[in-house]
């Protein structure tokens, strides 16, 4: 099923609203070991979601999304709990939620508009460009998911210590209701990742990263074709994705048919000492 994609307000709180559940999703797993190593804490204040992990330095893990105009009283009272918990919190603010009052009270809790991020949106009847040679595989068995956690370690960039850790956090990925996860090979090596997240009829395309040594043969422009294609025999309404604005995975994802629908400004703390 597909529906106008005429850009409003609504159609970027549901943007939003299926980011922010995909990263719950992934803080959930986490939550669920024992004794919650993670420290992993949520605060939910109607569309206002201020996620946490205090032993993890995760961005995304510590972040407060879905701030709308006539809300910077909530501001105060969320900076307090995380620094009270010793965390630095970012806040992320779409274009069209914004208004002075949050900006001013941000800036005078020691915040500064650090860069901002794309959100992006595609019909899902648009056909998507020819895939790569190499063939996209839906992980099932616990083998693919190995490799598919190679290939997302090596295309994150995760510094090789923490390699063993993560992969035993995220094991429990495989087979999570409304995620499939896709790997893609090159002379049998396991070369590049992406995870589709299905939230209220909206498919969400995330985490897709390409080994270093692989980059620039179309491997990330194939799964999320592969992914659009996903979405459309599950009958999603729309298919959407992020990236850090004009960086390579967002051209990416407008070359395979997805186009931008609006930014989120990224607020997060001076640090003493900048000036």
């Amino acid at each position: 099923m597909s529906q106008n994609l005429i850009s409003s307000l609504d159609l970027v709180h549901r943007v939003v609203g299926a980011a922010v559940a995909y990263t719950i999703a992934r803080m959930q797993v986490l939550e669920r070991i024992a004794g919650n190593p993670a420290g992993i804490a949520y605060q939910m204040h109607g569309p206002v979601a201020a996620l946490m992990a205090r032993n993890l330095p995760s961005v995304n893990f510590n972040s407060v999304h879905g701030l709308r105009k006539g809300q910077a009283e909530q501001i105060r009272p969320l900076v307090e709990w995380y620094r009270g918990h010793g965390v630095q919190a970012r806040f992320e603010i779409a274009a069209g939620d914004y208004d002075h009052e949050l900006g001013r009270e941000l800036t005078a809790l020691g915040f500064f508009q650090s860069g901002c991020h794309a959100a992006l949106i595609g019909q899902i009847d648009h056909t998507p460009p020819p895939l790569a040679h190499a063939p996209v595989e839906l992980v099932e068995t616990a083998e693919q998911m190995e490799d598919f956690l190679s290939a997302y370690v090596l295309g994150w960039g995760f510094p090789e210590a923490i390699h063993d850790q993560f992969k035993s956090n995220v094991r429990p990925w495989l087979g999570q209701p409304g995620w499939s996860l896709y790997l893609m090979r090159v002379g049998g090596r396991p070369a590049a990742e992406a995870v589709l997240f299905m939230h209220g009829g909206v498919a969400y395309i995330a985490d897709c990263a390409t080994d270093p040594a692989f980059r620039g043969r179309g491997l990330q422009v194939a799964l999320l074709g592969r992914c659009i294609q996903e979405a459309k025999n599950a009958n999603a309404e729309f298919v959407c994705s992020g990236a850090d604005f004009l960086s390579t995975s967002h051209r990416n994802m407008e070359r395979a048919g997805l186009r931008l629908l609006s930014l989120r400004f990224i607020w997060t703390q001076l640090e003493r000492g900048t000036f």
